[in-house]
């Protein structure tokens, strides 16, 4: 199948790109790359998207997702693929149509890095304004996987309809 792609002008053909970012890429971010990949997956649409995850720190570099972060995408039957950390790079800015920070701290280590690309950051609960809270915790000392996948997975519903709208996807 011919994968999809937005067209930014008549000689370059993009796909739909979306990057999710945390602090260290072992809890929350990959996390939502595979939320949203499901997502992506159960509405046929595998083939107009690229999606990733990054952390705004590098310590956890080449290391798969959290075990918490995996015990929760394989009790909703989620598949976290070959995932492993990186590190947020200058050029992510350059490739991804979609930059989701998962709180307020990610924002600002962004802007800190990169203050030019800073204002098409967002977050990802931006996508979900019926949930109470605007970031979504760090599950990494206190075990809040659950709670984490909830916000993400509801945030991830309302981006893919978004995208879907204002892409015509």
């Amino acid at each position: 199948m011919r994968p999809y792609y937005v067209m930014e002008n008549m000689n370059t053909l993009q796909p739909v790109q979306v990057l999710f970012v945390c602090m260290g890429n072992i809890c929350r971010s990959p996390m939502a790359e595979a939320v949203f990949r499901h997502l992506v997956n159960e509405a046929g649409l595998a083939d107009r998207f690229l999606i990733d995850s990054a952390g705004t720190g590098g310590w956890h570099a080449g290391e798969p997702p959290h075990g918490g972060t995996l015990d929760i995408l394989r009790k909703y039957r989620i598949d976290p693929g070959d995932q492993r950390a990186r590190q947020l790079r200058a050029a992510d800015f350059d490739q991804f149509d979609y930059i989701l920070a998962m709180d307020h701290e990610n924002m600002r280590d962004i802007a800190i890095r990169h203050p030019d690309v800073a204002q098409r950051v967002r977050l990802l609960l931006d996508y979900a304004p019926e949930q109470p809270v605007r970031e979504v915790p760090d599950p990494y000392y206190d075990g809040g996987f659950e709670q984490v996948y909830r916000l993400i997975t509801s945030a991830s519903r309302n981006l893919l309809r978004e995208i879907r709208e204002t892409k015509g996807v």
